[in-house]
């Protein structure tokens, strides 16, 4: 009965962890790694044609994105989620695919030219065709036989829609442990969907600190004036407000303000201005919000629905699928909203929105989301004065407004106050899926708020769910480490050499009929021989 981490370990993207357990192995999540990352990932140590089951707390890509890889190397199984996510997998996946091959596509043309070796595509629409046939979905609340030894169980978690929490029970030898996943923890007060849904008890929490070391603020935002007031102070110039946005997510709040602005008239003077939602995935996701409404929508979404109000829906909203509907966009003079995707401005037609009205100070570009170091959308807020699209300069002529508070994440005390859920303190809390220094720091805010061992594992790393037992807190081996200085390359290697040693002492034990207490005694001196080596 094991749990080790292989991604997003002192990372933030690229959620992997498999469950070894009752003869079966089982991934929680299986997602692909998007940004700047520190560390190497550790490589499955099975196959992925011998991974029984995939259970997937959400649809978003740095927990679902490599799930055509995985059937692509040979997995068959099933992928347990929520309904939600489900539908959301079925168009995200395939937007994924068809970005890898996009990709393959334009650097098989320069290869061509320059007589290098063809590149092939991270996976095919083949291959998220065939991730997505594979999907089992389930409704919140219902505890599922998974196999025989294991019972799981999904809850609603508030992040994105159909997003969960899972908890998972596995009994070996007459014992039972359970582990609870939560996934990433949604930010409490968010439109549509509702709050995160505690969970009474487990043995095992392994949680999320993407805002592990911050808050978001004491006060509840007041999202839709503030959003009013740079709607009214925009159009008066004769601008547009671009909003660069998340497909999934994010633009289902935005479009939930605006009906909201709208049918309060908080614009009488511009009571009839447009709203155009250019992005096909977010016109699909929107599609499947929609579907979901009974089982997802909080109390306030549903009191709308029941009058027979979409809340998502509202005079002068258009959308746009094809490239030349896209362009028409710019050529109207109007005074309107354009939401786009990606949210950062690292691709798609964001871009070519912020060309037409970045050097136009009448106009305003407006983030509603985190903005990673290194991104166009980052350097746009920290006051970049020209930026390069397309291959053109463009100066800054715009104001750049941020409205503070919209995260899909819990800070670092809504983290805090769902683990206090627990009506028994559980025997380890393992945190994954941060920033670097982050994990550790939550790691120790856990420890002391609430007052159970808490870990961060680097990729590797393992427990022992039966004995409550660290196999081994995994490698830290940094991204490009032939570049790292000598010392590092050497304490590098030393790790996974103690690593190595551990495992080789615990396999011989376990075959000698040794006990647990033995086996620990020995890796502890291994531990405290390699504590006094130095590099």
């Amino acid at each position: 009965m094991r749990l080790s981490f292989i991604g997003a370990a002192h990372e933030v993207t690229g959620s992997c962890h498999l469950l070894e357990a009752c003869g079966k192995n089982i991934l929680i999540d299986c997602g692909m790694e998007q940004g700047p990352d520190l560390y190497e990932n550790q490589k499955l140590p099975v196959s992925a044609g011998d991974v029984d089951y995939v259970l997937l707390t959400h649809a978003h890509i740095d927990h679902s994105g490599n799930l055509p890889l995985l059937c692509k190397q040979g997995f068959q199984g099933d992928i347990v989620t929520t309904f939600a996510t489900a539908d959301l997998c079925s168009i995200m996946l395939r937007d994924s695919a068809h970005i890898q091959e996009f990709e393959a596509e334009w650097r098989n043309r320069k290869a061509k030219r320059s007589g290098e070796e063809p590149y092939e595509p991270v996976y095919t629409m083949a291959d998220a065709d065939m991730a997505i046939s594979l999907l089992a979905p389930c409704d919140y609340g219902q505890k599922i036989d998974l196999c025989p030894g294991v019972q799981v169980c999904f809850n609603d978690m508030g992040h994105l829609l159909g997003s969960a929490s899972i908890e998972v029970w596995v009994t070996e030898e007459n014992v039972t442990k359970k582990i609870v996943f939560s996934g990433d923890v949604g930010n409490i007060n968010q439109p549509i969907i509702r709050d995160p849904q505690p969970v009474k008890e487990a043995d095992y929490v392994v949680i999320e600190s993407t805002y592990g070391d911050r808050t978001h603020g004491e006060e509840i935002p007041d999202y839709v004036g503030e959003f009013t007031r740079i709607l009214k102070e925009t159009f008066d110039k004769g601008g547009n407000v671009v909003i660069p946005s998340f497909a999934v997510g994010r633009t289902q709040e935005l479009l939930y303000f605006i009906r909201e602005i709208k049918e309060k008239r908080l614009l009488p003077e511009y009571q009839n201005f447009e709203v155009y939602v250019d992005s096909p995935l977010a016109i699909e996701a929107t599609s499947v919000f929609n579907k979901n409404v009974k089982s997802c929508f909080d109390e306030e979404a549903m009191a709308l629905v029941e009058q027979g109000i979409n809340p998502l829906i509202f005079p002068g909203l258009k959308t746009t699928i094809t490239t030349e509907e896209s362009k028409q966009i710019n050529l109207n003079e109007r005074p309107k909203v354009i939401l786009s995707a990606s949210g950062m401005c690292e691709a798609g037609r964001i871009r070519h929105h912020l060309k037409h009205n970045l050097w136009r100070e009448e106009c305003t570009i407006c983030f509603v989301g985190y903005q990673a170091v290194g991104t166009l959308g980052r350097k746009l807020l920290e006051g970049a004065e020209s930026v390069k699209l397309f291959g053109e300069n463009i100066t800054v002529n715009a104001r750049i407004e941020s409205i503070k508070g919209i995260s899909g994440h819990a800070d670092r005390n809504g983290l805090l106050n769902w683990l206090k859920g627990f009506e028994k303190k559980p025997d380890r809390v393992i945190v994954v899926h941060g920033e670097d220094t982050v994990t550790d720091a939550f790691a120790e805010t856990v420890e002391k708020e609430i007052g159970c061992p808490a870990f961060a594992p680097y990729s590797g790393g393992c427990v022992d769910l039966m004995e409550n037992r660290i196999v081994t807190a995994g490698i830290k081996i940094p991204k490009k480490s032939a570049e790292k200085p000598a010392r590092v390359r050497a304490q590098n290697a030393f790790d996974r050499a103690v690593a190595a040693a551990k495992h080789l002492v615990e396999v011989v034990m376990k075959n000698e009929g040794l006990s647990n207490k033995d086996l620990a005694k020995l890796e502890s001196q291994i531990q405290n021989l390699a504590d006094k080596w130095e590099p």
